[in-house]
């Protein structure tokens, strides 16, 4: 991609990600993710009814008059995008591939936070971290990681979600508020380190998933190909029993690792490539609140 395509695609894809976040997740964003605790805002004078504990002492004496502390949310939050970027990310059955549907997630996920003035950071990851840019606020800066989200290409194919909440546990010791963009296709376990991840962080799952690992065409003897580990499968799709078991697998899969979510206690959402995202993410936001 050259560079005034480049900018096309930024261009068009902040537009219509703004256009989500001022139209269907205002007031959705700041209800579902919370500040790191109460911060002091004034004082005023003692009302009464005010808690005692709240009397601010020093300003008291001075002026010879009850004044108590007031203390407001501390709204300011660090936003980190966990984007996978292995060779799966790439695959896509119609119009869009499952890379370009976390693009779309993460852009509006970053001018979400852009609108609230919080910073946002990403860590690109396959089997191994690709690229961390760390967090900042500013319209310039959601640019730059989606410019990295575009045209950025990784070096490995494999996916290893371990390493990706290991890297952000390490990196960041102050809590943040997480999203993990995966189609989780990963051999190795990981919910472990999620839930190590959760205890000091505000972890949220996203699953991007394609029509066709669902279900597939009925269209005779078709060749799979894993694009992480170069295999190549044939398979007969016009056989009944192929399908039904190639649906009862991805159920199986996807109901495991719902249920796995569930009990750890981390948010999950799953998003198709062809849907539109602003019903699951709305449901997300408001099932927070």
């Amino acid at each position: 991609m050259n560079t005034a395509d480049l900018i096309k695609t930024i261009r068009a894809l902040e537009i219509k990600t703004k256009g989500l976040t001022k139209q269907v997740f205002s007031g959705q964003y700041k209800s579902a993710f919370k500040g790191r605790g109460m911060a002091f805002s004034e004082v005023r004078d003692y009302q009464i009814g005010d808690e005692i504990r709240t009397i601010d002492w020093n300003v008291t004496a001075r002026y010879n008059s009850p004044f108590v502390k007031v203390f407001e949310e501390e709204r300011e939050l660090t936003v980190m995008l966990m984007v996978d970027v292995s060779g799966s990310s790439e695959f896509g059955s119609n119009q869009r591939s499952k890379k370009q549907r976390q693009i779309e997630i993460a852009a509006t996920l970053a001018f979400s936070a852009l609108a609230n003035n919080d910073k946002v950071g990403a860590i690109l990851f396959s089997d191994q971290i690709e690229l961390y840019i760390s967090p900042q606020k500013g319209r310039e800066h959601v640019l730059l990681i989606l410019r990295q989200l575009i045209e950025f290409e990784a070096k490995n194919s494999e996916t290893n979600l371990s390493e990706a909440l290991k890297f952000l546990r390490n990196t960041h010791k102050k809590r943040s508020i997480s999203f993990l963009i995966s189609d989780f296709e990963c051999d190795q376990p990981f919910m472990d380190d999620a839930k190590r991840t959760k205890k000091h962080h505000d972890l949220v799952a996203i699953k991007v998933n394609d029509i066709s690992e669902q279900q597939i065409p009925v269209s005779g003897w078709i060749q799979f190909f894993n694009s992480e580990t170069n295999q190549t499968t044939w398979v007969n799709a016009s056989s009944e029993s192929t399908q039904r078991l190639f649906k009862k697998e991805f159920e199986f899969r996807q109901n495991k690792l719902s249920d796995e979510f569930k009990r750890s206690g981390i948010d999950y959402v799953l998003i198709d490539t062809e849907q539109n995202i602003v019903p699951p993410l709305v449901q997300l936001f408001k099932s927070r609140r």
